[in-house]
């Protein structure tokens, strides 16, 4: 347990872990926005290829 409080403690002190940090919420929140775009326009393209599909015979 006190070496995971050293690595802590160490990783607080470091700049490049708490750049790391802020990348890492960056990547994050890039994938939360491309989630939510593909949610919001998933429908959309589906009733595309449906309509597309429906009007080859």
């Amino acid at each position: 347990m006190k070496s995971l409080r050293k690595i802590v403690a160490r990783l607080m002190r470091e700049e490049q872990g708490t750049e790391s940090l802020e990348w890492g919420l960056v990547a994050g929140l890039i994938v939360v926005g491309a989630i939510v775009a593909i949610v919001a326009i998933g429908p959309k393209v589906k009733k595309m290829w449906d309509d597309t599909s429906a009007a080859i015979p």
